[in-house]
């Protein structure tokens, strides 16, 4: 393993510079996988899979498991100055690293920081980001990619996550990673576990077994890895993703289990007056499926999207 810093600039007097490290594994001259971490404040998990993914890696490679053929980089944070700062994004303009791909190395700070991660990350073959939501929630553990004809579907299943989402992208989401990855050639995946705000060991390391699963089904580590089979993946459109809606403010409390099977009329959750301790709300799924999202907010305001479901009905 190598550590370099592929990142630096002087933004602010009296403050320390911004700095970008990567971690390299294998040959350097080989641009194979590419995985990338944090890119916003909050994204604590993203850096805990990072680090647990290049403690791994070390080990690995160590043990002489990786192809001499094939070169991996991680880069586990691209935003340690708004974690330092407690701020999901920048906190000198409010703006998001992830909404700034391929970056303007002239442009904004977290332009530039977008430039700096995209030059070091751009060539690769392979790209995995550890991706976070807008809103705060849980996910089932799930691997996305953005169609733009570019994607390689057939491989996502080598995660052996039980799911695969494909997002038909918006206009807002031609600026992200992913999608950047792809419009220059690589394939990429974004890799959604656990929360973002707080850390869930078990599916930090679920998601570093994935990515591990990943590199031996595509050569990258040998196939005396030590590795689980992983499960059996399901496709989904991100259209068959249904929001379940609050229509009344107050304390949330889910009830129904992410992962679990709901039909149509399920009690999902409650929302609870917090001045009276009535019931405001009964919530209930609205078609049948998979229970995909789970909103982990305390306190919620009436049109949030508390859960999300998964319809599956046509798979």
């Amino acid at each position: 393993m190598e550590q370099k810093r592929i990142f630096s600039f002087s933004a602010f007097p009296y403050r320390q510079k911004i700095t970008i490290d990567g971690f390299y594994f294998g040959d350097t001259s080989r641009k194979t996988v590419a995985v990338v971490g944090a890119t916003r404040g909050d994204e604590y998990q993203q850096v805990l899979i990072s680090g647990l993914l290049i403690k791994r890696l070390k080990q690995l490679e160590a043990e002489g498991l990786l192809s001499s053929s094939s070169g991996i980089v991680v880069i586990p944070s691209a935003s340690q100055f708004s974690m330092n700062v407690g701020k999901r994004f920048f906190p000198v303009d409010n703006t998001d690293i992830n909404r700034m791909f391929p970056g303007y190395d002239k442009g904004e700070t977290t332009q530039r920081l977008a430039d700096g991660v995209f030059k070091a990350v751009k060539d690769y073959k392979y790209g995995i980001q550890m991706a976070s939501f807008y809103l705060h929630g849980k996910f089932v553990p799930h691997v996305r990619t953005m169609y733009t004809d570019y994607q390689d579907n057939s491989i996502a299943s080598d995660f052996g996550l039980p799911y695969f989402v494909i997002r038909h992208p918006q206009p807002i989401d031609t600026t992200t990673l992913n999608y950047n990855w792809q419009i220059f050639g690589s394939t990429a995946f974004s890799l959604y576990s656990g929360f973002n705000t707080t850390i869930d060991m078990p599916a930090a390391q679920q998601a570093v077994e994935a990515i591990i699963r990943f590199l031996v089904k595509r050569g990258v580590l040998s196939s005396r890895t030590p590795i689980t089979e992983g499960e059996k993946t399901i496709t989904l459109q991100d259209t068959s993703l249904k929001k379940v809606i609050s229509a009344a403010g107050g304390f949330f409390f889910p009830i129904a289990q992410l992962g679990q099977q709901v039909r149509k009329g399920d009690l999902l959750g409650r929302i609870i007056n917090p001045v009276t301790a009535e019931s405001s709300e009964e919530i209930y799924a609205g078609s049948d499926g998979i229970l995909f999202f789970t909103c982990s907010d305390i306190a919620v305001s009436e049109h949030t999207a508390v859960f999300g479901i998964a319809d599956t009905s046509s798979i």
